[in-house]
């Protein structure tokens, strides 16, 4: 049930775009702001359930065993959709996985065995720790 924001890349570099080109008068000299859209708030489980009906053959089973994930992102985006009317997210979630599964058949892309890769974030930060270069609290060591 944990909520994740999403966003297709090429929203991203219109956000981004806009953000390169807006003067001080739109939301000050310096500003952080939520880019994305309010529905594009998913919980997880939606998110499976979406690429497993893009991908025939795909089951989607939830570990109702494992604990509870406290990590939910529902973001408010109301101060980009204000900021950047012209500029908002344009690519559905159903669009997105389109093309993300179109762009990995095209480049032929069959590694069964790609959550093992030594570039995946967690093992990068695991081989870091593991190495003493970085503390638990996620800070380089000294």
């Amino acid at each position: 049930t944990p909520w994740r924001p999403l966003i297709d890349i090429r929203d991203m570099s219109r956000a981004m775009a806009w953000a390169i080109r807006r003067t001080p008068e739109n939301g000050g000299r310096l500003l952080v702001v939520n880019t994305g859209a309010d529905t594009a708030n998913y919980q997880v489980r939606d998110l499976a359930a979406a690429v497993a009906k893009a991908i025939p053959g795909t089951e989607v089973s939830i570990n109702t065993a494992a604990p509870a994930d406290s990590r939910s992102y529902k973001v408010d985006f109301s101060l980009f959709a204000s900021l950047a009317p012209d500029h908002q997210p344009q690519v559905d979630l159903d669009a997105s996985i389109r093309m993300l599964k179109e762009g990995l058949e095209g480049m032929g892309f069959s590694d069964g065995d790609f959550r093992e890769s030594q570039l995946i974030r967690l093992k990068v930060l695991d081989r870091h720790m593991r190495d003493g270069r970085l503390l638990p609290s996620l800070r380089w060591a000294a």
